[in-house]
């Protein structure tokens, strides 16, 4: 089966190369592919376009596109110094801060049992456009220390598009029950 996955694949660069691949791509699906899969490709793929193949000319065309789909954070570390990162479209501030060397601790992971990635979102117009937070955000951003009006958990702020600018502090301490030896007592 691999020799024959293979076989399509070269022939596709063949026929995309020489201009003899349909729009819809369906002469080569329907022939090929649907021995394999009994039609089912046809169906979940979607066609493939010339830019498929192209070379390092479309690399830099990527990169835009890739920079496109992140958004600009600015994190104010607890010292006053700030560090501004793009995050990709769908990460969760969370993530974005490991991923930059930014203490913002997490100590669950972001399965929303501590408030240890408690941030606050320095202009109230940036956090009216986020979601407003579950009750499980809600009881974990009691917890946190320092909260304010625009307290939110970092693991609960998802970057998009009409967050791009946002400016968010790292509160001067947290709690993280699991070490300090408090746990909460369920509802």
């Amino acid at each position: 089966m691999f020799s024959r996955i293979s076989q399509l694949g070269a022939r596709l660069l063949r026929e995309t190369r020489a201009g003899n691949f349909s729009s819809s791509g369906n002469s080569l699906y329907q022939g090929q592919f649907s021995s394999l899969y009994r039609g089912q490709a046809s169906r979940h793929s979607t066609p493939v376009r010339n830019t498929l193949f192209s070379t390092a000319a479309s690399g830099d065309h990527d990169e835009k596109s890739q920079d496109k789909e992140k958004i600009s954070v600015t994190f104010v570390n607890k010292d006053g110094t700030e560090q501004t990162i793009r995050v990709p479209i769908g990460m969760s501030m969370l993530e974005a801060a490991h991923e930059n060397d930014i203490e913002l601790e997490g100590a669950c992971e972001g399965s929303l049992a501590c408030s240890t990635c408690h941030v606050i979102v320095m202009d109230v117009n940036y956090y009216n456009k986020l979601e407003d937070p579950a009750d499980e955000e809600n009881d974990m951003l009691d917890l946190a220390f320092g909260l304010t009006e625009t307290s939110r958990l970092g693991c609960q702020v998802i970057a998009k598009p009409e967050l791009d600018g946002m400016r968010l502090a790292l509160p001067a301490a947290t709690r993280n029950f699991a070490v300090d030896g408090y746990v909460p007592k369920p509802h």
